[in-house]
């Protein structure tokens, strides 16, 4: 069903806030209109277009706020993040990740992607996997760029533990979904990894 115009204007809003690579395509097919429709919607709430957000986001680095491991280590591009709480990656699906016979990306790079972004989430200088669950839901191919959003969803400062659930996706479709337990090093905890 069509919303009215101030109500689909508002909820774009909230979709691009939420998912700033967001197609316009897609958001057609979200708000049932047409694209130029959205565009037009865009236009007037002073929304950029998709390039010009994601120039935007990747103009901030986040080489200062990771502690956990160097920037360089971490797999795909962290493009926001909020230590001990969220954090967003994105990784380009190129044609060395994908296994030659069917283009169908190698599930290491899925499972390297969010690893590495659930370490670098953590708020301490050394952060490791104790254990994870995952689960590899829809194939991704050559081309094709994947989100991940990790989120701390549960933290045990007590027991060194944290959990985080990382929520991979392609074009709005969930591909991937892994639950990290994390042990954190503070500085009463050092050398007592259990």
């Amino acid at each position: 069903m069509k919303r009215p115009k101030k109500q689909r204007q508002q909820a774009l809003q909230d979709s691009i806030k939420e998912n700033p690579f967001v197609t316009d395509e897609e958001l057609s097919i979200i708000f049932d209109v047409s694209v130029q429709t959205i565009r037009l919607d865009r236009m007037e709430l002073a929304i950029p277009e998709l390039r010009e957000r994601i120039k935007h986001v990747a103009v901030k680095t986040f080489e200062d706020e990771v502690k956990s491991l160097p920037i360089d280590e971490v797999i795909g591009e962290i493009i926001d993040i909020e230590l001990d709480q969220k954090a967003i990656s994105i990784f380009d699906v190129k044609p060395e990740h994908v296994f030659q016979r069917n283009q169908i990306a190698r599930g290491h790079h899925l499972f390297a992607q969010a690893n590495s972004l659930a370490v670098a989430v953590m708020n301490e200088d050394l952060a490791l996997t104790v254990k994870s669950e995952l689960q590899f839901l829809r194939p991704v191919r050559a081309g094709q760029r994947i989100v991940a959003k990790a989120e701390v969803i549960d933290n045990y400062p007590e027991k060194n533990r944290a959990f985080v659930k990382v929520t991979s996706s392609v074009e709005q479709q969930t591909v991937f979904i892994g639950t990290f337990e994390m042990y954190r090093m503070t500085e009463q905890s050092e050398g007592d990894v259990k």
